[in-house]
C-alpha cells in the first residue's frame, strides 16, 4: 500500500470505529460491562470464589484433604451463583452478540482486502 493512502485508511477505520461505537450491539455491551463493573454483588461473589480458592490451595499445602474438598465445594457453589447472576448471563449474551459482530465485520474487511490485493496482482 502507497503511503498516500495512510490517511484515506485513517479516515476509514476512524469511520468504523465511530459506526461500532453507535451501533446497538456495542452499547447494549457496554452499558451491560458498566454495570457489571459497578455491581456489588458480583464483585463480593467474585472475591469469595478467589478467597474459597486460595483456602483449598492453602489446605491442600498443609496436607489438609477434607477441608481442601470443602473449600473447593464451595467455591464451586459460588461459582454456579455467579454464572446465575442475571447481570452475568447478560453480560455473557452481550459479549457473544458483540464478538460475533466483531467477527463478521472482520470477515468482511479481510475479504475486501484479499479481493483489492488479487485485482491489483492480476493487473500488473
Amino acid at each position: 500500500m502507497s503511503l498516500e493512502k495512510e490517511p484515506e485508511v485513517q479516515r476509514a477505520l476512524d469511520q468504523l470505529t465511530t459506526l461500532l461505537q453507535d451501533n446497538e450491539v456495542v452499547q447494549r455491551y457496554q452499558n451491560v460491562k458498566a454495570r457489571i463493573d459497578q455491581n456489588t454483588a458480583v464483585h463480593t461473589l467474585e472475591e469469595a470464589i478467589k478467597q474459597a480458592q486460595k483456602e483449598a490451595v492453602h489446605f491442600a499445602h498443609y496436607g489438609k484433604p477434607e477441608a481442601e474438598k470443602q473449600a473447593l465445594k464451595r467455591a464451586d457453589e459460588l461459582t454456579k451463583q455467579l454464572e446465575e447472576h442475571p447481570l452475568v448471563i447478560a453480560y455473557r449474551e452481550s459479549l457473544s452478540e458483540a464478538n460475533d459482530l466483531l467477527q463478521h465485520l472482520t470477515g468482511l474487511i479481510q475479504k475486501e482486502i484479499n479481493d483489492a490485493i488479487e485485482d491489483e496482482t492480476k493487473h500488473d
